[in-house]
């Protein structure tokens, strides 16, 4: 009997491995950027990044403190090196056409944003990028202060004060 339920096991395995392989070798399984991803992926992906973040990000606040100058330094960085994929304050209706052609789409972080993640989870994003994304890892072009401004920067987006948002609302993506 527990034979038999061990070579069952073994065969459904072997069954799936062997569907799965033949599902991929026939090109069922599409690669190009603009292809709906399969609910398996989206679950794999999600749940590989959240497992990710809460055992490899920086747990605590962010060593940055709030204020004027330092919102302002994210927001040239984000102006500098993010708008073009993640949007401007104009949110979706803004998108570029890079954003446009992503695969998966970046979020557009003035309508989908994060204001509500823990900074740290920003940080490691920005800092390691993100696998099978566009997201790339920042750890070599920009120094950890200025990851942990942008950081600060994105999670005050939605409540900036006057003067910081007048220039966010004059940030545009190149189109």
């Amino acid at each position: 009997m527990f034979k038999g339920m061990i070579l069952g096991f073994a065969g459904a395995i072997l069954l799936c491995g062997s569907v799965g392989y033949v599902a991929v070798e026939s090109g069922m399984i599409p690669a190009n950027a603009d292809a709906k991803p399969g609910a398996i992926e989206e679950w794999v992906a999600g749940t590989a990044l959240q497992a990710t973040l809460q055992t490899q990000a920086p747990p605590g606040p962010n060593p940055i403190a709030l204020s004027d100058a330092h919102l302002t330094q994210g927001l040239k960085l984000y102006a500098q090196n993010c708008v073009v994929c993640h949007g401007s304050a104009k949110g979706a209706a803004a998108t570029s056409w890079i954003a446009k052609g992503e695969y998966p789409a970046p979020p557009q972080l003035a309508t989908d944003g994060v204001e509500d993640d823990p900074e740290g989870w920003t940080f490691w994003k920005i800092k390691h990028g993100i696998r099978l994304t566009g997201m790339p890892s920042w750890k070599a072009a920009l120094s950890d202060d200025q990851i942990w401004s942008l950081a600060l920067f994105l999670k005050h987006m939605d409540k900036l004060p006057p003067a910081v948002e007048a220039e966010w609302q004059g940030v545009s993506p190149a189109k």
